[in-house]
């Protein structure tokens, strides 16, 4: 593998892909060798468009369960089964009518042009006691278990409780075995035989995880995870974790203690990056870019700021050591970043947008 780039030397830019999508909060591919690119539209579609942006199709529409009435609410997350292909099977995360977070599974038809709204089965539910911090996130890891990222319950200052509590799925993300026509959990899950936990987290104390991936390379686990009112922080899991971590929320924000002059922070797994409100106001968690169009991203993790249109990149420095710079002030509003089926990187931009990240002189 290449050694990783000096940060302070790349130079990024936006390269426009497709248009004229309605808040479009996510982009994904489906593995299948097709190279498509899937855009979640937050109201509640789903639309499919060739690997160059072209040729937009719906390929799901589930507009009549979806609420979205609130700024963190709606379609907000998708994962294609890893033998879509063969199986025709999809995930998605969403809000209902009532507010409450449904995580199901949709089966596509023989061609895999299109799913069928009616072919629903739900998963997963959790009640929603606000209409923020709803998480959003799923996607396979390399283990072949589907991961869920689920926030604290919204409000402010974890008003839940939620954030160190293992009795909820709420504030954590989750791992579940979704091969079968249920979710079944894991047996070597961190909590599976722990009384009062809740056997579907993997890991807890996150306040609202806007985007998590996993390294296609070396398997490793990324969590980006929005701040309250001053830091925005990145997390790292590395690959052959068997879960658990706790990332802190509401004892630390970022690297610090939460409305606190000290804090006890035994036990906690700190943040690799993080930034504070000066610079944005809700990160962006996106991917380690593998692809091999843009050798000089090799490697970099790259995140952004919802608000401000900042992208920084991250990379190993030496063991244990990261370096994080700012590589573009772009006016671009980042709801996710996605990963195309060859790796490249994609940015998807909540006015309607979807560029693709590219090295500039590249």
């Amino acid at each position: 593998t290449p050694e990783p780039p000096d940060i302070s030397s790349l130079q990024v830019t936006l390269e426009p892909l497709a248009n004229d999508f309605d808040q479009p909060v996510f982009a994904t591919h489906a593995g299948d060798g097709s190279g498509r690119i899937f855009v979640l539209e937050k109201a509640g579609r789903i639309v499919a468009l060739a690997e160059d942006g072209g040729n937009p199709q719906t390929f799901l529409d589930m507009r009549d369960r979806v609420g979205s009435g609130s700024s963190e609410q709606g379609l907000l997350g998708l994962a294609f089964d890893p033998a879509f292909a063969g199986n025709g099977r999809l995930f998605v995360y969403y809000t209902d009518k009532d507010g409450d977070t449904v995580i199901a599974r949709f089966a596509a038809n023989a061609e895999r042009t299109a799913a069928d709204p009616a072919s629903e089965t739900v998963l997963l539910t959790a009640e929603q006691p606000a209409a923020n911090h709803n998480g959003g996130m799923l996607a396979f890891g390399p283990d072949g278990y589907l991961y869920a990222g689920l926030g604290d319950g919204g409000g402010a200052n974890d008003r839940y409780g939620h954030g160190q509590n293992l009795g909820t799925i709420l504030g954590a993300v989750l791992r579940i075995d979704a091969s079968g026509d249920g979710a079944v959990v894991p047996a070597d899950n961190p909590f599976a035989d722990q009384e009062g936990a809740r056997p579907e987290i993997w890991a807890y104390g996150l306040r609202n995880p806007w985007r998590f991936s996993f390294d296609r390379l070396t398997g490793d686990l990324w969590i980006a995870d929005v701040g309250q009112n001053q830091w925005e922080e990145a997390n790292i899991q590395p690959a052959g974790s068997r879960g658990g971590e706790n990332y802190g929320w509401p004892i630390m924000e970022g690297t610090h203690c939460f409305q606190a002059d000290t804090c006890d922070q035994s036990g906690l797994v700190l943040p690799v990056a993080e930034y504070s409100h000066d610079l944005g106001c809700s990160v962006t968690g996106g991917y380690v870019y593998r692809g091999a169009e843009q050798p000089a991203l090799y490697g970099v993790y790259f995140y952004g700021d919802y608000c401000t249109g900042r992208i920084w990149g991250l990379a190993p420095s030496g063991p244990g050591q990261w370096q994080s710079g700012e590589l573009l002030d772009s006016d671009v509003q980042i709801s996710s970043f996605g990963e195309t089926e060859s790796g490249e990187l994609l940015i998807v931009d909540y006015s309607g947008n979807l560029f693709r990240l590219s090295s500039k002189g590249s």
